[in-house]
């Protein structure tokens, strides 16, 4: 099959809301046909809880003040999944894909979303599998990367978070993702050395991109802005 055409974007440390919102106009724009291509946001988040389609208070083990002194926000969202921390130092990727177009099942999309993370691992010589029940990617049952999606009308959004240099304290005032007893860990955990984002980034994408049969064009918000094409509206009657 000939790849899909996609625009790469890479964001720098990006408001939840905010990343949200575009993800929103972005996947609007693909349903709609204003946008021609695919689109994969790349990116990291301040420090955020959020909160899937199967809940997620019910694994706060830390209250609500707790987290407003600590100045973490905490957001109800349309993913799949239970409840998660976004933070520094954790890569976020959000592919916003036509699944139909692409011939992709969820079941096959998430699988590939895994393969991606595992290679990337594999790079710096960790070995990450994934796992049948509990989606995601693992290095010895400590979870190095979480899954959550959501799919519109054929249109997927929200993505993978890959724990590269992440604190994970805040990991332990949650039950990560609805399970308990878990325990979260990174690039820079597993290896006990700093790791370059760049560098992630970069081995990410390439192996996002080689899973997903997809060929990137590197882009700006401006070139974005301008290929989604405004809402035609009915003509005033007089």
């Amino acid at each position: 099959m000939k790849p899909s055409a996609c625009l790469c974007i890479d964001l720098p440390l990006t408001d939840y809301r905010e990343a949200l919102g575009l993800q929103r106009e972005i996947t609007a724009a693909r349903k709609e046909n204003r946008l021609d291509a695919d689109v994969i946001l790349s990116l990291e988040h301040p420090p955020v809880f959020t909160l899937g389609r199967n809940g997620g208070r019910e694994n706060l083990v830390v209250s609500e003040d707790f987290l407003h002194r600590m100045k973490v926000d905490m957001v109800q969202i349309e993913r799949g999944g239970n409840i998660t921390y976004h933070g520094p130092g954790q890569l976020v990727v959000y592919p916003i894909l036509n699944l139909n177009a692409a011939r992709l099942g969820i079941r096959d999309y998430v699988g590939r979303l895994e393969l991606a993370m595992i290679r990337t691992a594999a790079d710096w010589g960790v070995e990450a599998v994934g796992h049948p029940k509990n989606r995601g990617v693992w290095v010895d049952g400590r979870k190095l990367g979480s899954i959550g999606v959501s799919v519109t009308h054929g249109i997927c959004f929200h993505g993978l978070a890959m724990n590269i240099g992440t604190d994970l304290a805040p990991f332990d005032w949650i039950n990560p993702c609805g399970l308990h007893g878990i325990r979260m860990t990174s690039l820079e955990k597993e290896l006990k050395r700093e790791i370059p984002m760049d560098r992630v980034r970069h081995a990410l994408k390439h192996h996002l991109l080689s899973v997903l049969n997809i060929m990137c064009t590197d882009a700006d918000m401006t070139s974005l802005r301008n290929r989604i094409r405004p809402r035609t509206t009915p003509k005033e009657r007089f």
